[in-house]
């Protein structure tokens, strides 16, 4: 909002030049009221960015590795996730090590979640991207097997979270991934829609329409970034945000259809 009101005044005041100047002080003002202080210290996101980053590929090493072997779907899903992310050698030899220490035997990974919420713990939607991430990585190889479940269980309840909030997560997230791998065309395409957003059948439309808007929230880059989600993860954030759309798209197209037809 005050991105645009900055460019308007700037180009009012000091002319051309002075909707860049406007826009630039916006932003600022913008992420000010988005974010707090704590979110505009550079020190402070890249501490973020840099925990978030490390607590992922741990923690996708441990998921691997729960039900006794890494499979080549998992080291697969790994190697294009560093891809998307766009990393630098080193960076990727950094991650691979990580990878690598979570699924080391008998590695634990209290200590490597505690240090997450000990950086990042102050924001809800910082805990719940580790969560979609780790979740999307447990379905690489089609579906959450036992050990992989009960693990993710134990990391959202590590994080506070309460089994039905992680419940709801997990199946929302899962149902997004229908739409990923290109199954909304099925036969039960309407109802994954529902459970990708959360609602059902019966919910309002306005309940419908606040769902997708919380979630498009969520995976919103400005928002992501200025929390402290690394800038090179922000792709696969928008991959969900798409698949979300897809889903919205299907449930307000086929009530449009309903209300048409009455």
């Amino acid at each position: 909002m005050f991105r645009l009101l900055g460019a308007i005044v700037g180009f009012y005041i000091f002319g051309f030049i002075g909707i860049f100047l406007g826009y630039f002080i916006g932003s600022f003002i913008d992420r000010f009221r988005a974010f707090g202080s704590g979110g505009m210290n550079p020190f402070n996101v890249a501490k973020r960015q840099s925990v978030f980053l490390e607590t992922v590929f741990v923690l996708m090493g441990k998921l691997a590795k729960s039900d006794g072997r890494v499979s080549e779907s998992e080291v697969s899903h790994v190697e294009q996730f560093m891809q998307k992310l766009g990393m630098t050698p080193d960076h990727r030899l950094r991650a691979i090590g990580w990878f690598k220490q979570g699924a080391s035997p008998g590695y634990d990974i209290h200590s490597t979640i505690d240090a997450f919420v000990t950086v990042c713990g102050y924001s809800a939607n910082l805990k719940q991207m580790l969560l979609i991430y780790l979740i999307i990585m447990g379905l690489s190889d089609g579906d959450l097997n036992a050990a992989e479940e009960e693990l993710l269980r134990e990391i959202a309840g590590r994080l506070g979270y309460p089994p039905a909030a992680f419940a709801q997560l997990l199946d929302m997230v899962s149902n997004q991934t229908h739409f990923a791998a290109g199954r909304s065309t099925s036969v039960n395409a309407l109802d994954d829609a529902y459970r990708a957003l959360g609602v059902n059948k019966d919910s309002s439309d306005q309940e419908v329409k606040r769902a997708y808007r919380k979630l498009m929230s969520q995976y919103h880059p400005d928002k992501l970034m200025g929390q402290g989600v690394p800038e090179e993860m922000i792709n696969v954030s928008t991959e969900q945000a798409k698949e979300v759309q897809i889903a919205y798209d299907l449930i307000k197209k086929h009530r449009d259809q309903n209300r048409a037809a009455t």
